[in-house]
């Protein structure tokens, strides 16, 4: 048996009871944040307008998250994958270097509508162990991979976290499920990573696209089309990266649990940001509130990743969620992280634009070795009276290290959901989903997530 036997053979042969307790409950809040980042999303203009476009929700069985429309199920994958990174509030794995969470859930809920539109229940169980395994091989591939430095990792090995939890719903033995892991190889995007640094918001839809090619990949598969033998290791060994090792896909298959290792965000902008605003924060549970006028400079030491968003002046608002100083200086004026500060009054708030060129960045060598287990970063600001408070983190809040109680992460999600439901129904819609593995059916459960028109 190879290793892609091995996976396959683990995903169609995975009990449908199988998922420990935590790892069930994790991925139900996977699930939820994923919900939650989706109607957020959904209601940014470009989105609006994408959603408005004809035939993209032109009808179907899948609900377009946050909206009273449907679409047919590639549509429905690629507007909901879209949506749930443009407010960049998506989760992520930081083993992965990616967010498998957005490649693997609109896919799944696709596919799930129409199973239960032909009259096959789905139980909130069966889902959810469909998204973890989705996770889990997608994620893996990341892990056994290095891609280019030159791309942006959104949309490489997503198509697989899609292909993954459809062929799982649908019952595939584990012959089909690796044809289909081949077939969605195939549809990994060589995408560029200067996107994310230019504002170049065509990257918001890298996501989406993986959650439509996902189900694709499952369609073309059950029509007969063939793929390469080992696509996996053909893509993500020679093509978008010199190197894959095999034995990442399945060293503790089963013991270690990927959606148990994943991160969670409350700053509104990449995680690459979030040292450096944790540490800030530490500077203002100290010293109080900062004036903006009152800075004269701030340091960020950093690993290399973070140090590449060194843009002071970002041209809209995706880039200045890749922007450390922006970052920081939009939180000292704003005194908040949330999605609130980053808005296009945010970026056009002069005082902020003044901050941030008074923010510095610098590589730390060490700080660079420790990753992907660690995400540190020191920050020194000085002050016009020439005092300088410093402080320093290792690890960002929300990951598998120092993880975000439920109860602030159900202040996200109602942050995000009420820009679609009335707060008392984005709270059932909250509950819900949490206790998702519960209900023997999902029927009702979708049904909450339309909104209306």
């Amino acid at each position: 048996m190879d290793y892609l036997d091995e996976v396959a053979g683990f995903v169609a042969g995975f009990p449908p009871d199988g998922l420990a307790p935590d790892a069930l409950e994790r991925t139900a809040l996977i699930l939820a944040d994923c919900i939650g980042a989706i109607a957020g999303g959904m209601h940014e203009p470009e989105m609006q307008a994408l959603v408005a476009r004809p035939g993209l929700a032109a009808g179907g069985p899948a609900p377009i998250i946050g909206t009273a429309r449907h679409a047919q199920p590639g549509q429905a994958a690629l507007l909901n994958g879209t949506a749930g990174t443009v407010l960049e509030m998506d989760e992520g794995n930081q083993f992965a270097r990616g967010h498998p969470g957005m490649h693997t859930v609109p896919a799944a809920l696709a596919h799930a509508s129409v199973l239960e539109l032909s009259g096959r229940e789905v139980s909130g169980r069966e889902f959810l162990t469909a998204i973890a395994l989705g996770y889990e091989v997608g994620a893996r591939v990341g892990i056994a991979s290095r891609l280019r430095p030159s791309l942006h990792p959104h949309g490489t090995w997503g198509a697989v976290c899609a292909a993954v939890a459809v062929a799982r719903l649908a019952g595939r033995d584990a012959a089909g499920i690796r044809h289909a892991i081949n077939m969605a190889a195939s549809f990994a995007l060589a995408n560029s990573r200067r996107t994310m640094l230019e504002g170049g918001t065509v990257r918001n839809a890298f996501a989406g696209i993986s959650g439509q090619m996902g189900l694709l990949a499952h369609d073309l598969s059950e029509a007969g089309f063939e793929a390469d033998s080992d696509g996996l290791a053909e893509v993500f060994g020679k093509t978008l990266s010199d190197s894959f090792d095999k034995g990442q896909m399945t060293e503790a298959l089963g013991s270690r649990w990927e959606v148990s290792r994943n991160y969670f965000k409350l700053h509104a902008c990449c995680r690459y940001n979030h040292a450096a605003l944790d540490a800030l924060a530490q500077i203002v549970a100290q010293e109080g509130a900062l004036e903006a006028g009152a800075v004269a400079e701030v340091e960020v030491e950093t690993y290399n990743l973070a140090v590449e968003l060194a843009d002071p002046a970002p041209r809209n608002m995706l880039a200045a969620r890749f922007s450390v100083p922006f970052a920081v200086a939009t939180t000292i004026v704003t005194g908040r992280t949330d999605i609130s500060s980053f808005t296009a009054e945010r970026l056009a708030d002069p005082s902020i634009g003044a901050l941030a060129g008074r923010v510095r960045l610098r590589e730390d060598a060490a700080m660079t070795a420790q990753l992907p287990d660690r995400r540190p970063a020191r920050v020194t600001v000085t002050l016009s009276d020439g005092r300088r408070l410093t402080a320093a983190t290792q690890t960002n809040r929300g990951d598998w290290a120092d993880p975000y109680p439920s109860e602030e992460l159900r202040g996200k999600f109602l942050s995000l959901a009420t820009r679609a439901w009335p707060e008392t129904a984005a709270d059932e819609l909250w509950q819900r989903t949490t206790g998702l593995a519960d209900c023997a059916t999902l029927r009702d459960w979708m049904a909450g997530l339309s909104a209306p028109g």
